[in-house]
């Protein structure tokens, strides 16, 4: 069984990583007898990563002029959707995907069983290039990592529903109307996706449930299949071990943990954070926890809080990330939007708790008051007593296992791998999926 997975990026964003953890997964699986011959098709590095040589990754971008060629169609669809954009804070939050490269006649298309899509924006497929990988009447399989297979464009949709039943009057864009960009995007969509076929495995329930309610993915197939990650490299390490690594003082303070791609990214939710920290601060002066913080960017807020803040920068090697959960005590995620958050995945492999709002799918990953703590969206009171619970908790060491445990029962490479191959299967053998 041969399959591509297509996806911008390679290990730059959370998309890009639980691609290429699925692919690592996959290549150490066995299907009738035979290994899965997985490869992974990158558009380009992004300019935070190197080509990182890896067996089954292929750069489309493989050479200079390729590079510049694809650093190209990123600017021309970043250009395109410039006179548009409502402000700056949204020039990355949405892709109306005008700009792309010709991938059905690239040898790993040509020679795929299956094709697996994963996150395809920034200038690596147009909605036309999508429209010519329909037509090859290859199964396809595409894991939805945020909503933008089922909008006008917007990655999220931050609270609109018009793409319940046709997009418009779009809040991202300068001057919004009926017939605006986004009305534009989707009825093209509307028009790709009348005659394809595509089995949709979003990694969230909630996930799901918003993309069956949409007017473009309503009448697919839907399975969802969470996150891959490996139990073996995510582990729990010894507090001392993860402060050396990190270069962090030994100490009986206490650590919470923030950590994005962008520290300063609005949905990521650190401004209810800062609240939160200030709420703990006054309410329970008996605890004086430090702020472990990694990602790119500084907040404002920074200077604001009430204990001492540690920014560990841009972890790009997984032992620097295993080290930081490790040497905290929990994992902060107030985020006001997300799909299935790879650091809470991470956080919990590592045995460490998560406190996180309850949005998106990230009330399928923490069992409340078991694993972590749940709190209302939007709600720092909330969070200031799940940072609490956690802290104060008579038995952290049953909060860790249980993070641990479930994070094995969940989200092990090999029951995702299964999951995938079991639906893989399916498809080759043209039986229709419900």
């Amino acid at each position: 069984m041969r399959v591509t997975h297509l996806s911008t990026y390679h290990l730059f964003g959370g998309a890009a990583v639980a691609a290429t953890r699925l692919h690592r997964a996959l290549q150490n699986q066995i299907w009738n007898g035979q290994s899965i011959e997985s490869t992974l098709l990158v558009g380009t590095a992004n300019r935070l990563e190197t080509h990182k040589p890896e067996p089954g990754v292929l750069y489309l971008a493989n050479n200079f002029l390729a590079e510049q060629t694809a650093f190209g169609r990123f600017v021309a669809e970043r250009l395109y959707f410039l006179p548009h954009e409502r402000d700056q804070s949204v020039r990355f939050q949405f892709s109306p995907a005008r700009f792309g490269a010709a991938l059905d006649f690239h040898p790993a298309i040509q020679q795929a069983d299956i094709l697996h899509l994963h996150w395809i924006n920034f200038g690596f497929l147009s909605l036309n290039g999508l429209q010519s990988l329909f037509r090859l009447g290859k199964p396809i399989v595409w894991t939805l990592h945020d909503q933008w297979a089922f909008t006008g464009g917007c990655h999220y949709s931050r609270g609109c529903d018009r793409f319940l039943s046709h997009c418009g009057q779009c809040p991202y864009l300068k001057k919004p109307s009926e017939h605006d960009l986004s009305n534009r995007v989707f009825s093209q969509k509307k028009t790709l996706f009348s005659n394809a076929r595509i089995h949709f495995t979003p990694p969230s329930h909630w996930l799901a449930s918003e993309a069956q309610q949409s007017a473009l993915l309503r009448d697919f197939p839907f399975t969802v299949i969470p996150y891959a990650i490996d139990q073996r490299v995510f582990e729990p390490v010894e507090r001392t071990e993860a402060n050396a690594h990190l270069e962090l003082p030994d100490t009986n303070r206490p650590r919470l943990l923030f950590g994005s791609a962008n520290v300063t990214d609005v949905r990521k939710g650190f401004r209810y954070f800062a609240e939160a920290l200030t709420l703990l601060h006054q309410q329970h002066p008996d605890l004086n926890p430090e702020i472990l913080v990694f990602g790119k960017g500084r907040s404002y807020l920074f200077n604001e809080l009430p204990y001492p803040v540690r920014h560990l920068g841009v972890l790009t090697s997984t032992d620097d990330i295993v080290a930081a959960y490790n040497a905290a005590d929990v994992m902060i995620v107030p985020s006001l939007e997300d799909n299935l958050p790879n650091t809470v995945i991470e956080a919990m492999a590592c045995g460490t708790p998560v406190v996180g709002f309850r949005t998106g799918g990230i009330p399928e990953m923490i069992d409340h008051q078991q694993n972590g703590y749940l709190a209302d969206v939007g709600s720092a009171q909330q969070l200031a007593d799940g940072m609490a619970f956690i802290l104060k908790h008579t038995l952290p060491e049953t909060l860790r296992q249980n993070a641990r445990q479930s994070s094995e029962d969940r989200f092990s490479e090999n029951i995702v791998a299964k999951q995938h191959i079991d639906l893989y299967n399916q498809l080759l053998n043209g039986r229709v999926i419900e």
